[in-house]
């Protein structure tokens, strides 16, 4: 290597002393690479790979701790000189010549970031070329392609005639584009070409730089138009059909990289193909059950979970509804779980909602603004009419003569099944639309999602289908510069006039949070909502706030106010699918003790990570024990971990919100049955009657709301982190965080397992709670029970109340 191959290798020789004198050492902490400069990075990442294997167990630390950098960008970007570049190409020919393979994306990206005059790689890059296409199969075409233009012409050509060899016509448009691209072009979409549709999908960046490639998207919509053709060909008998084999391998790969790019920039012919493609790759030809494409199919909606849309959301609904092969519906159940919590957070895109042909209808109530109270469609069959509303949710009634009829006439199941399947199905999909709005809306609090007054007015509140979520729900709007004034359609608080306040189409338009204010205007909503019986949509005027503590503080970079917790890991896990993070399965196996579930919130900005760590098995359970929460920023592309006090207070708040959440749901100590199970009881012991955390103060507020309301008020009391409710037998405290009871005087414990066979639902159906809260909904079924505990007839409830008596 010269005389800088000889300072790469002192420098990576002091790099290992740090790790301790002795190379055969197996533990010690990976080297900190700060104090190195992004040329010196370049030049070890080169002697790192240049060292073959086997390697000393010092020197694979060393290797590992500079991939870590170098490929996962976590701080640092590493640059090299034209001479490393060189060197690098050459590491790659020997690692190629050894193993039959070697990962070309290091080249490319050094060339991306030479220091100076970009190096002749032509000697190399034939050689890699020429060993690349020896091999049976040829892995990473776009490098390959970026990596053979660096060879000459002669080089690209034989790897485009191998690369389009028996791979049909879709895919060999595609690698005539890729190859017809500038060097710099080709490396920058090779970040997005995978092997296999089952590796995980590039970076947002990736994928962000590619689709300002115009040649890749004017390929992007031949090839999903393509697609499209070729399955209405096949359901026309045009093309046999045979059983996913209506596109290859590589046509999946590809397609689904042409979807992406699209979804990204929300290309307006999206949607209409959609509607052709995916009823087309869903739905065999015959009375099959199998399917043209279950490979595509599952692609698309991976790209969907990356770049979502709501026509895409909606017709995969559809699809799934359609679909006849019977493990499908329950692998794109799972699939538009993480597509709505993704969808949720892409909030230029996801507000939109068809109208389905429902008309807006008009309100004579307090609030007497135009703005509209509902949707309603309506269709005939025969002498009836079948009248679809939407309020909170979308209700199908059938009329006669304009009276409503308690179900579907008969003469209409019998001549009309069409119509009743298709009316049926559109309420599931007003339902679902509506859901999905909902989850939008609030994943807007952490990008602080303004929208402007115009298109607020229009497209969301007199929408006859959005209307009746954004209704129930607090805006502010900017009606003079840094003057927001919040108003609550559906209550008729819009303006002294009794209207939206008059401002400028183009004036902002935000979803209040109380986050942003005062004490007094927060109990001054809460109170209206109860007063008024208004439920919205999701919790907004009680949602708990999480303020940094003095702890955090202290601790600077990492909260541990949610650690130390034992949880039910099957139901954590579970968890964080449904909420949008991403979490790797833990257990007794190699490198499956602790994991970060994560999510990136803020519109890509911000990133959590909830550290967890398997436990034990207890019983046929499984537990996990919480650890730290951390905070990164995207900057320049690349995450970089952030002080707690640099996170954005409202993004803070959403965050820590999501994990007290996942612990308040998980934790044993929530578990009425964990009486007697090991050395966790003490964990059980201490946590069941903890101080109580935001959400179960929440909890608290709403009580103190609504039990003066209830019919056993006179029995009930809020005393600290306690509902206190007196029985003829005994009095019980309710604790709000966690549902457990403690009896007076002696403060035993009672176990009531919620079921129907106790009762605890009994008295409850009647209470109007401001919003869903199942950990509410048990305190106050339980508080119903235990005021009338002579009523009790459960024996395994009676005689733990007689025990203490």
């Amino acid at each position: 290597m010269g005389e800088r191959g000889g300072e790469a290798m002192n420098l990576a020789e002091r790099l290992m002393h740090v790790l301790g004198d002795s190379e055969a050492e197996l533990d010690g902490p990976v080297p900190d690479l700060s104090p190195i400069s992004d040329e010196q990075l370049g030049e070890l990442f080169v002697q790192a790979h240049g060292l073959g294997t086997p390697v000393s167990p010092a020197q694979a630390r060393v290797r590992f701790a500079i991939d870590q950098v170098v490929r996962d960008g976590e701080a640092r970007r590493p640059r090299y000189t034209p001479d490393v570049c060189l060197r690098l190409f050459e590491v790659l020919v020997e690692r190629t010549r050894d193993s039959g393979w070697a990962d070309l994306a290091p080249g490319l990206h050094a060339l991306e970031h030479c220091t100076g005059p970009r190096p002749d790689v032509s000697a190399p890059a034939t050689a890699l070329v020429e060993l690349l296409l020896a091999q049976d199969s040829v892995r990473q075409p776009y490098a390959l392609l970026a990596v053979a233009r660096c060879a000459g012409e002669k080089p690209l050509r034989m790897v485009v005639e191998r690369l389009c060899q028996d791979v049909g016509p879709i895919v060999a448009d595609e690698f005539a584009v890729v190859a017809g691209l500038a060097p710099g072009e080709q490396a920058l979409l090779s970040r997005i070409d995978r092997d296999h549709r089952f590796l995980p999908s590039p970076s947002g960046d990736a994928w962000r730089r590619s689709a300002e490639n115009p040649a890749y998207v004017v390929f992007a919509r031949r090839a999903l138009e393509a697609a499209a053709d070729r399955t209405d060909a096949i359901r026309a008998g045009e093309i046999p059909y045979r059983a996913d084999k209506a596109f290859t391998d590589r046509e999946v790969i590809s397609l689904g990289q042409a979807a992406r790019v699209a979804l990204l920039r929300d290309e307006p012919w999206l949607p209409a193909l959609f509607d052709r493609l995916l009823p087309g790759i869903a739905l065999a030809p015959t009375a099959a059950r199998t399917l043209p494409s279950q490979a595509l199919l599952y692609e698309l909606g991976r790209a969907a979970q990356d770049f979502p849309t709501p026509e895409l959301v909606t017709t995969l609904r559809t699809v799934r509804r359609t679909v006849r092969h019977a493990g499908v519906p329950k692998q794109l159940d799972k699939m538009l779980k993480k597509i709505e919590a993704a969808l949720a957070e892409r909030t230029d895109v996801a507000l939109r909602l068809p109208r389905l042909g429902f008309d807006t209808t008009t309100t004579t109530g307090p609030a007497v603004d135009d703005s509209g109270a509902g949707g309603v469609l309506r269709r005939t069959a025969g002498d009836y009419t079948a009248v679809v509303t939407v309020a909170e949710t979308a209700t199908l009634v059938w009329e006669k003569d304009g009276r409503p009829l308690r179900s579907t006439p008969a003469p209409v199941r019998r001549d009309h099944a069409a119509l009743v399947k298709e009316l049926r199905d559109l309420v599931k999909r007003v339902d679902a639309q509506l859901v999905t709005l909902a989850c939008a809306l609030e994943g807007g609090f952490t990008v602080d999602a303004v929208h402007p007054y115009g298109w607020w007015r229009t497209e969301l509140l007199r929408h006859p289908l959005a209307g009746t979520t954004v209704r129930r729900l607090i805006w502010e709007i900017e009606v003079a510069p840094g003057e927001w004034r919040a108003v609550l359609p559906e209550a008729g608080c819009l303006h002294e006039a009794g209207s939206l306040p008059d401002a400028p189409d183009d004036a902002p338009v935000r979803l209040w949070h109380p986050i942003r204010s005062t004490p007094d205007a927060v109990r001054a909503w809460r109170d209206l909502l109860l007063e008024r019986r208004i439920r919205q949509p999701f919790k907004q005027a009680f949602r708990e706030i999480y303020l940094l503590t003095p702890a955090e503080e202290a601790t600077r970079v990492y909260s541990n106010r949610f650690a130390a917790h034992l949880v039910h890991y099957r139901r954590l896990f579970a968890l964080f699918r449904a909420r949008g993070w991403a979490s790797d399965r833990l257990g007794p196996w190699d490198a499956g003790e602790e994991d970060a579930a994560e999510r990136v919130l803020a519109a890509g900005e911000w990133r959590i990570r909830f550290f967890h760590r398997w436990a034990d098995w207890s019983g046929d359970d499984e537990l996990a024990a919480t650890d730290q929460v951390r905070f990164a920023r995207r900057v320049e592309g690349a995450w970089r971990e952030a002080p707690l006090a640099d996170v954005p207070p409202l993004v803070f708040s959403e965050a820590m919100r999501d994990v007290d959440l996942f612990v308040g749901v998980t934790s044993i100590a929530a578990d009425p049955d964990w009486t007697d199970r090991g050395p966790e009881r003490t964990y059980w012991e201490r946590a069941r009657f903890a101080e109580l955390t935001e959400s179960a103060e929440a909890r608290r507020d709403v009580l103190e709301r609504i039990v003066p309301r209830l019919k056993i008020a006179d029995r009930c009391a809020i005393d600290g982190r306690y509902l206190v409710v007196r029985g003829d037998l005994r009095t019980y405290r309710i604790h709000l965080g966690s549902a457990n009871i403690l009896m007076e005087p002696d403060g035993s414990y009672l176990c009531v397992v919620p079921s129907r066979r106790t009762g605890t639902g009994s008295g409850t159906g009647k209470v109007f709670l401001p919003f869903e809260d199942d950990r509410l909904s048990l305190i106050l079924s339980k508080a119903f029970l235990l005021a009338a505990d002579t009523a009790i007839t459960d024996e395994s409830i009676l005689a733990q109340i007689r025990r203490g008596i």
